[in-house]
């Protein structure tokens, strides 16, 4: 009974320190150098190259009305491929902008997206979920709402991400809708909007319009939303039809080449890199054609295929070479840069996940990535969301956003009076400069424990797996709704029900 009370406190005061984070936590800003791979002469090689696939061998469009903007803006179309040439690349590269903030709900929850600015996001997109007493199974529309709601209580996320799990139990035609409105209604962090089809991203416009306003939204972004090219070289309709939406808008969209080395790029990283950078400057040229100024950030997802089994490898060295490498191509042409995430192909949160994830994410903060998909709950090569895996990665975020702040140099942090007040051979555990500072001055992991074995025996011999289950039902439990407008709310409930209407009928 002893031994539940007093894990019982530790639980709630994990809940209660994280409810205090999430009021206070500020965007994580890069205080670190920022490692670069490639020397001049690389980065240019790299850019050479990609100037040839540009124009040479060229980006296949699969929309007609995406082709005649290529066309009508000085791209040389013929059936359906386009080829630019380096001015044309450059020119229309220029027009987007270094650097934009991302409106939420919460106007102190706004995003800077680009310069020295991170931005964390939870995982997108799997269609599975898992936790320790119900394994793995279906995602659920309860499910993605208990997502956002974790990702609500992060102190280190800063944002609500988009399609966290795939929520199988509605209909493909009308889920987006629920989507949105539960990142809105259950969370006032940013959010991305759908991509799956233009009407999809008309209708998260449309939504944005209600809560911001449709003027406030073009000034600045209230959506972000991920734009796949389908390697090798080519965007599909509704790939094209969502972005046009967006770019119109003057929405931010992401513009991430999908690769995996060795299937739809070559083995080596050079070549990889240079097949990416070709394709992520076509799609933000494209981008800039529709709307010129409409904000995008330069996207790189690639990792590499086991050559022997065909699965895809998460945490591979070359993987990270690549990373390192394309956060210099994006900084070379003055974009904001995502990578990145707490990647695993483990199918639970084990040694595995977290070496895997770990290894991509050291990279990521030391390449200073702007936007960070995927970087909360990544399992299973992203077919699966892990509710412990997902507590256990904000956990790490949180040590990264130490880490980031650098060395504090200043006169109170050197301590020269401390240094004065101790003789030798005496300590500092006392000291007022320690009173001061004692409970901010180290980052403190609660799910990791470093107690000594006696302690950690007597309070039930818990590994990280077990206080993360406990810790991701104490956030939900504790979980409260932000507030929001009733007349908004009734607005965005009126719309979904009238949207949901007319695409029944037109299924």
């Amino acid at each position: 009974m002893g031994r539940e009370r007093r894990t019982g406190r530790r639980r709630r005061g994990d809940v209660a320190q994280a409810e205090v984070a999430t009021q206070l936590a500020a965007q994580p800003v890069h205080n670190l150098p920022v490692y670069e791979i490639l020397d001049e002469e690389g980065l240019e090689t790299i850019h050479r190259a990609s100037m040839q696939i540009l124009s040479e061998i060229g980006i296949d469009f699969y929309d007609d009305e995406s082709l005649s903007i290529l066309k009508e803006h000085g791209a040389d179309v013929e059936g359906e491929t386009a080829r630019f040439d380096e001015a044309l690349v450059l020119e229309y590269v220029a027009k987007a902008p270094a650097t934009f903030t991302q409106l939420a709900r919460n106007p102190e929850r706004n995003v800077v997206v680009g310069g020295n600015h991170l931005t964390f996001a939870p995982v997108y997109g799997p269609p599975f979920v898992m936790d320790m007493e119900r394994g793995r199974r279906s995602a659920t529309l309860k499910d993605f709402q208990n997502f956002v709601r974790l990702s609500y209580l992060s102190p280190y996320l800063q944002h609500s991400g988009g399609t966290i799990v795939e929520p199988t139990d509605l209909p493909v035609e009308t889920r987006h809708l629920d989507m949105v409105y539960s990142h809105i209604r259950f969370s006032d962090k940013p959010f991305m909007g759908s991509v799956m089809s233009a009407e999809n991203a008309a209708d998260s416009v449309a939504m944005a319009e209600i809560v911001f306003g449709p003027q406030a939204i073009r000034e600045q972004p209230a959506l972000i939303s991920l734009i796949n090219i389908s390697s090798p070289r080519r965007l599909d309709d509704r790939m094209l039809g969502a972005l046009k939406t967006y770019a119109r808008a003057r929405q931010a969209t992401i513009i991430t080449p999908f690769i995996l080395s060795g299937a739809m790029a070559p083995v080596t990283v050079a070549g990889t890199l240079a097949q990416q950078n070709a394709e992520a400057l076509a799609g933000i040229v494209f981008a800039q054609m529709c709307e010129a100024g409409a904000p995008v950030v330069y996207g790189s997802f690639q990792t590499n295929v086991d050559l022997q089994s065909g699965a895809p490898v998460f945490g591979s060295p070359e993987s990270q070479l690549a990373l390192f490498a394309s956060a210099q191509l994006a900084r070379r042409y003055n974009l904001p840069f995502r990578s990145g995430g707490m990647f695993t192909a483990s199918k639970v949160a084990d040694a595995q996940a977290a070496y895997e994830s770990v290894q991509v994410m050291l990279p990521t903060i030391l390449a200073r990535v702007n936007f960070v998909l995927h970087a909360a709950g990544w399992l299973e090569g992203g077919l699966t969301a892990g509710y412990e895996k997902f507590v256990l990665d904000d956990e790490v975020l949180g040590m990264y956003h130490t880490f980031l702040k650098g060395i504090d140099t200043s006169e109170e942090a050197l301590a020269m009076d401390s240094q004065r007040t101790v003789p030798p051979g005496g300590h500092h555990l006392g000291t007022a400069h320690t009173m001061a500072h004692f409970r901010t001055a180290f980052y403190r992991a609660e799910l990791f424990d470093a107690n000594s074995y006696e302690q950690w025996a007597q309070e039930g011999a818990q590994d990280a797996y077990k206080r993360a289950n406990a810790k991701y039902k104490a956030l939900l439990k504790s979980y409260e709704l932000p507030p929001l407008d009733p007349a908004i709310d009734e607005a965005l409930q009126d719309y979904m029900a009238r949207r949901k209407e007319q695409l029944a009928v037109s299924h």
